[in-house]
């Protein structure tokens, strides 16, 4: 029988369809440190972001058949060098895109109309309600505003049609394609097709009123990136820490050159620092882009056809 660990956990659904197909899921947290030792007794590993699969790891475990991110990046495993290995890698790239794209926009809206703040403190034991509706009626919508889109793949798609369901301009930014088709689909049957042309990065964060960034990971932005951008720019990572130098965009929200940043992920996981976390203009989140019940459910299915289809194939 192929033994599996999800060591990071996986939707119940995907563990019951993997049980019936024959399979044996272990769902116990072992420690990384423990792991050196203990995952050879497994055929596959399934992880999301905690567990890391490395080299080490990879050369301890010669039974080990394949390795499968429940999610997008597949930064925390050394993946080509298992490919070199004969160890195939997996993620599940479509699973989770609705609700990172749903995300950036809570992150949005709540910035955009300062709801972070106000919620906070107007439910706080000295909150001045007079005080704090003066304070905060200075919000903005979103319709009409501009929107860079930084990485037009199946994320970026679904937060460019949001965008235009909410009325606003997109100007996606992808290294790999040129020209992009985003699907707008109507609850009356109803579907538009709208046709996009790339744009170069320097092009949309000039012009953009909204930023949302949607890459596997590198140093995208930094002080330069940022000078180029609008006075009161928002912007939102939900991608990876690093992507935006978090030295730079602290520098500009305290300018005010960033008027809010709404950041899902962060350079210290699981120990962000504290005068990002703590500053007025940032709305935060601990890294929940995926963590819904319908994208986990998703997640479940697809690890369980690439377990499927993987096996299937010995």
């Amino acid at each position: 029988m192929i033994r599996i660990l999800a060591n990071d956990g996986i939707a119940d659904n995907g563990k019951q369809l993997l049980e019936e197909a024959g399979f044996a899921v272990d769902t116990t947290k072992i420690p990384q440190a423990e792991l050196m030792t203990r995952l050879n007794d497994y055929d596959a590993i399934i992880v999301r972001s905690a567990t890391k699969v490395r080299k080490d790891l990879i050369d301890a475990s010669p039974n080990l058949k394949a390795i499968l991110r429940g999610g997008v990046g597949i930064d925390n495993i050394d993946h080509e060098y298992a490919e070199s290995k004969g160890i195939p890698t997996y993620n599940t790239p479509a699973a989770s895109s609705q609700a990172v794209a749903e995300l950036v926009f809570g992150h949005f809206f709540a910035l955009s109309r300062f709801l972070h703040r106000s919620n906070r403190e107007l439910t706080s034991a000295d909150g001045d309600f007079n005080k704090l509706k003066k304070a905060y009626a200075g919000g903005q919508q979103l319709r009409g505003r501009t929107l860079a889109v930084i990485g037009f793949g199946r994320i970026g798609i679904a937060i460019g049609r949001i965008a235009l369901g909410l009325g606003m301009k997109v100007l996606p930014v992808d290294p790999y394609k040129t020209k992009e088709t985003v699907k707008l689909d109507f609850a009356d049957g109803r579907s538009v097709d709208f046709d996009f042309d790339m744009v170069t990065l320097d092009e949309a964060i000039s012009q953009a009123d909204y930023i949302t960034v949607n890459v596997p990971g590198g140093d995208l932005i930094g002080a330069e990136e940022i000078a180029r951008m609008k006075d009161g720019v928002i912007i939102a990572n939900t991608s990876r820490g690093g992507v935006i130098n978090e030295d730079a965009l602290l520098e500009a929200l305290n300018s005010g050159k960033v008027a809010g940043a709404g950041l899902d992920v962060f350079v210290g996981e699981p120990n962000p620092r504290r005068d990002l976390l703590e500053h007025p203009r940032v709305s935060a989140t601990p890294h929940i882009g995926a963590a819904t019940e319908e994208a986990q459910d998703n997640i479940g299915v697809e690890l369980f056809e690439k377990i499927r289809d993987h096996f299937g194939k010995q």
